[in-house]
C-alpha cells in the first residue's frame, strides 16, 4: 500500500502533517537515502524514511481512551518528576503520546494515540468535536450567567466561541453549583478561565465526553482501546464539523 509521505510521517508521531509538508520542502526528509522535496511522493512500507537523518519507526496506529485522574499531567514525561498519562501505559509498546491535555486537577476523558495525523485533525482548531464537561464552583449560577457562558467570555487571549450549558443542581446553603458545560475549543485552561471570569472559581471540574466517547463503567486511571467505528466516527465528525463552519 502507497501513501504519501507527509502522512506517513504525521502518523509516526514526528509531527502534524503540515509541519511535516515543510520539512519535506526544506530538503530535511529522505527516503531511501535520497532526499525529497516532492510533496506529492508516495511511500510503501518497505521504504526506509528519515526525518533530520533520524530514521522515521513506524508503528500501527493505535487509539486508546484515558480515564485521567487527577494529579497527573497531560504530557508523556515531566521534568519536574509529578505522574504523566503515560505512565499508565508500560504495557503498551507504541510509544503513544495525549491528544491535547487535560489541566493537572482536571479529570475525565482524554485520548492518547501513536497517530500524529489523527491527533492532529481532533486538535486543530478548523475541526470542531464536542468536549463536555461537569463543574463545581462557588457561587450560586443562574440563568442569566449560563447565558453569558453561551455567548462566549472575554478572555486575555481572546472570546471563546459559543457554548452549550446547563444548571444540574444548586446548593444555596453552601453556595456551591454544578453545571455542565459543552464547548470545542481547547485554550489553555479554558473551562476553569470561563467560569472565573465571570466570578465562579472551579472547585471540581471532570471532562465526562469526548465526541461520541464517554466514560461508562470506568474508574480513573483505566484505559481501553477504542474500537474501529469509533476512530472512524471520530474522524468523521471532525470532517463534518469543519465543513459546516465553511
Amino acid at each position: 500500500m502507497m501513501e504519501r509521505l507527509q502522512k506517513v510521517i504525521a502518523q509516526a508521531g514526528v509531527t502534524s502533517r503540515r509541519k511535516a509538508e515543510g520539512l519535506i520542502e526544506e530538503g530535511r526528509v529522505k527516503v531511501n537515502g535520497k532526499v525529497v522535496t516532492e510533496l506529492g511522493t508516495k511511500v510503501s512500507d518497505r521504504c526506509k524514511i528519515e526525518v533530520n537523518g533520524i530514521q522515521v519507526e513506524r508503528e500501527a496506529p493505535v487509539y486508546f481512551l484515558f480515564y485521567k485522574p487527577t494529579g497527573v499531567i497531560s504530557a508523556v514525561e515531566d521534568d519536574k518528576g509529578r505522574k504523566a498519562v503515560t505512565d499508565y501505559f508500560h504495557e503498551i509498546e507504541e510509544r503513544v503520546f495525549p491528544v491535547g491535555r487535560l489541566d493537572y486537577d482536571t479529570s475525565g476523558i482524554l485520548l492518547l494515540t501513536n497517530d500524529g495525523d489523527f491527533a492532529n485533525k481532533l486538535m486543530h482548531p478548523s475541526y470542531h468535536v464536542d468536549k463536555v464537561y461537569v463543574a463545581k464552583v462557588k457561587g450560586l449560577m443562574n440563568k442569566e450567567t449560563i447565558q453569558k457562558l453561551e455567548r462566549g467570555v472575554q478572555l486575555e487571549d481572546g472570546k471563546t466561541s459559543k457554548a452549550r450549558a446547563r444548571i444540574l443542581s444548586v446548593d444555596k446553603q453552601k453556595e456551591k453549583s454544578i453545571v455542565e458545560l459543552t464547548i470545542h475549543e481547547g485554550k489553555n485552561r479554558q473551562v476553569r478561565r470561563m467560569f472565573e471570569a465571570l466570578g465562579f472559581p472551579v472547585q471540581k471540574l471532570k471532562r465526562e465526553r469526548y465526541g461520541l466517547l464517554e466514560l461508562s463503567g470506568m474508574n480513573p486511571g483505566d484505559y481501553r482501546e477504542l474500537k474501529p467505528y469509533e476512530v472512524k466516527q471520530l474522524r468523521n465528525q471532525a470532517v463534518t464539523q469543519k465543513s459546516k463552519k465553511r
